[in-house]
């Protein structure tokens, strides 16, 4: 059973993560929001603390965490990486989200080396920054649909194709790439490779200009006959029908609730600030009175506040079940299109109630309304999620329902 409470072995970890975000992620949002593409060379002081949070069995030291080992004791609970990772997210994304994007080891690569490589993949790949690539200028949110190809070549792949939106891509050591090896035989055929940043013919064409994180770094790549070595190939070579991009696939179901947390950490900073706002206006929030019986400000906060912990809880549900050898696929989905909309929502309500002072650069509110709306969209649209929640309540195929 899940206990809504954070660990007792896991408040060290959070309160440091916390300490971090006081002292450097919200100092220097505003400064790295304004210095776009510039990357914040004091963030290698804190990579360490990122390392220590998301250490855990067999994942630890590639930046991503890996589902609870099958040897588990039956009927034990176990709060492991997923969910420190996760809280551990919360509050440096309450500092900064794209200066958590911008920490060397934490990208979204090294979570899914960390969901489907094999033992000497994770040695191979211990301490490296690792980014991902899998949306393709034709492709948008259909990652079925992707047309990057890999073709084998004696002890090597060949890819070819091109790859953009790809969250420090430029800054990373390597990036796992998406790409398929038999573009006939549909999802099943799409498996994932990890490129070194040096490889010949991996091409950075440019960097993008973005609404919101703009600390993080956002790249487009042009892949022109780049080998990489077999072993390179995450999970199994095989083309298998029933299973074949399930394999990929799982990442999702580490990194959605990820950027869920991501989300309530944004979200959270918002409403702490909004609140600190109201009371300075004269504006206090009863929890003793009913909503109807307060100002309307008061009742807008309290509305976004219960709408903040139902994705808060949606996505430590996601995290618990993870970490407790769970099929938390829906639960993924669940918390990311939860948070993502919920962020949104509550970060522009923000902004609304607090009028020009939440308009303006005075104070962050205007930008953790447009840091948060990626939220929305990344690792999968909220439309994509939905899609996704879908059928898995209907028992549906994506060929039955689109």
């Amino acid at each position: 059973m899940i206990n809504l409470e954070v660990p007792k072995k896991f408040t060290t970890l959070v309160e440091q993560a916390r300490q971090a975000a006081i002292a450097f992620l919200r100092p220097n949002s505003r400064k790295y929001d304004r210095a776009e593409h510039t990357y914040p060379k004091e963030l290698d002081t804190l990579a360490a603390l990122l390392d220590g949070l998301s250490a855990s069995g067999r994942g630890a030291g590639t930046g991503g965490v890996r589902r609870s080992s099958s040897s588990r004791k039956r009927g034990e609970v176990v709060n492991g990486g997923n969910m420190s990772l996760a809280l551990g997210t919360m509050e440096m994304c309450w500092g900064d989200a794209g200066l958590l994007l911008s920490m060397p080891r934490q990208g979204l690569g090294n979570a899914a080396i960390a969901s489907v490589a094999d033992e000497d993949q994770l040695a191979r790949y211990k301490g490296k920054w690792a980014a991902m690539a899998i949306t393709e200028p034709d492709t948008g949110s259909d990652s079925g649909a992707i047309r990057t190809t890999a073709v084998r070549d004696g002890d090597e792949y060949v890819l070819n194709g091109e790859k953009i939106f790809v969250t420090s891509g430029e800054r990373a050591d390597c990036v796992v790439v998406w790409a398929t090896l038999d573009r006939g035989k549909g999802k099943a055929a799409i498996k994932s490779f990890v490129v070194d940043r040096d490889t010949p013919g991996f091409e950075l064409v440019r960097l993008e200009h973005k609404l919101g994180i703009r600390a993080s770094d956002t790249a487009h790549f042009r892949l022109d006959n780049v080998r990489v070595p077999a072993t390179n190939l995450l999970g199994s070579p095989e083309i298998l029908p029933d299973k074949g991009f399930a394999g990929v696939m799982q990442t999702f179901d580490n990194t959605r609730p990820l950027v869920a947390a991501m989300a309530v950490g944004i979200a959270r900073a918002a409403l702490e600030e909004t609140r600190r706002l109201l009371s300075e206006a004269g504006i206090e929030v009863d929890y003793d009175r009913p909503p109807a019986a307060q100002s309307a400000a008061a009742a807008a906060y309290l509305e976004m506040e219960a709408d903040y912990e139902s994705m808060y809880l949606l996505t430590l549900q996601a995290a618990w079940m993870a970490d407790n050898g769970r099929p938390n696929s829906l639960q993924a989905s669940y918390a990311k299109a939860k948070a993502g909309r919920s962020a949104t929502a509550i970060t522009l309500r923000c902004v609304e109630l607090c009028g020009s002072v939440g308009y303006t650069e005075t104070e962050l509110l205007e930008k953790w309304s447009r840091d948060a709306k990626i939220m929305d969209i990344f690792e999968g649209t909220q439309q994509i999620q939905q899609l996704i929640i879908a059928r898995r309540l209907l028992g549906k195929t994506s060929a039955e329902l689109k």
